[in-house]
């Protein structure tokens, strides 16, 4: 690619040691949460208010029918995740997620001077992208309010709010364990499955792949435990819209999060989905290093005899290209063998049979 101008020089002369550093970080940071929440909230936008008033369904009320809307906010959301992770991800590492940020400070040696700024950075870019998504769609939302007899302004109006923000299923009956526990299970898992995506001891996918990957993730977690509490599992993805809804005339459904409807009640409901992606997203990537982590590292220690930590991006290829000492661990499957056991070449080698 041709050398790009940066704009007003901002990558010449003195510039360029700070939007190298943690300034360029956060704003890497703050254009990849932006994408996600512009991209995720408006794909509900396009369930709730867009396609209902656009007069391309049925009818201009009607915003489920059957699981086709679900599928289209699950997918919708994963496409958010992998443009926003493939949009900062070269700069930041592309967490756009405070759990993240807050996983990988505990066990992946992430600064922990960062994780305030990278948290900040993370719900600016979600109240901006929340923000364009009202204003796209606010003539919309608007009409669903008015046909619907849901004002904002009347603390009623749950699904042009739902656009925004999450709240936790009926069947809850406004208690806090189960939406809670929800939400740690669900962060949980990604973060579990995010740090074996990325992970080079483990089948790691190739980077340019990973956010593609990371966004089925969020896929799969929508369509196992979505319904339960709208799968938040992000603190700037839910704070800082419902930031914005507050704004906007939502009200009491927004902050504290509250609403007492027949069949649906819950109370004070806006720390649940800040606490518990924080909470889970701890306990997923420690259980990953405590049930795989650890096993890969044991298997690299011991194939290089050394001491001290193993970085996670060193493969037992590596250890084969630059020790010779293939073989020494048996039963050890490298990265670029088959599950059967049947070995497989590596680019340019040349791999004798077993």
């Amino acid at each position: 690619m041709a050398d790009i101008t940066p704009l007003a020089f901002r990558g010449e002369g003195r510039t360029v040691g700070r939007i190298a550093g943690l300034p360029g970080e956060l704003l890497s940071e703050f254009l990849g949460t932006f994408v996600l929440i512009a991209l995720g909230d408006g794909c509900v936008a396009v369930v709730v208010a867009g396609l209902p008033g656009s007069g391309r369904t049925a009818a201009l009320t009607n915003i489920w029918v059957g699981g086709g809307n679900w599928l289209i906010i699950t997918w919708g959301w994963a496409m958010a995740v992998a443009f926003g992770v493939w949009v900062a991800g070269g700069v930041s590492g592309a967490h756009i997620n405070p759990a993240v940020t807050l996983a990988f400070a505990v066990r992946r040696k992430f600064p922990w001077a960062k994780v305030l700024p990278y948290w900040f950075a993370q719900l600016a870019g979600a109240m901006a992208g929340a923000s364009i998504v009202l204003m796209l769609y606010n003539s919309a939302i608007n009409q669903f309010n008015l046909l619907n007899h849901t004002p904002r302004s009347g603390g009623s109006a749950l699904a042009t709010y739902s656009i925004f923000a999450t709240f936790p299923a009926g069947y809850f009956h406004g208690s806090i364990p189960g939406p809670f526990l929800d939400q740690v299970v669900g962060t949980a898992f990604l973060l579990m499955l995010i740090v074996a995506v990325i992970d080079a001891r483990n089948t790691a996918v190739g980077s340019n792949m990973a956010p593609l990957i990371i966004g089925f993730v969020v896929a799969a977690i929508g369509m196992s435990f979505g319904p339960n509490a709208g799968y938040a599992i992000n603190p700037a993805r839910d704070f800082g819209p419902r930031l914005i809804a507050w704004a906007a005339g939502w009200g009491h459904v927004a902050l504290p999060g509250s609403l007492n409807i027949p069949g649906l009640t819950f109370s004070n409901y806006w720390w649940i989905p800040i606490v518990g992606p924080l909470a889970g997203a701890v306990i997923g990537v420690v259980l990953y290093d405590m049930f795989i982590g650890d096993v890969l590292h044991a298997r690299l220690r011991k194939a290089e005899e050394v001491e001290g930590p193993i970085p996670e991006t060193r493969t037992m290829a590596d250890v084969e290209q630059t020790e010779q000492v293939e073989g020494k661990v048996p039963g050890t499957r490298a990265p670029h063998e088959s599950e059967t056991g049947a070995r497989q070449a590596p680019p340019g080698r040349r791999v004798p049979p077993n």
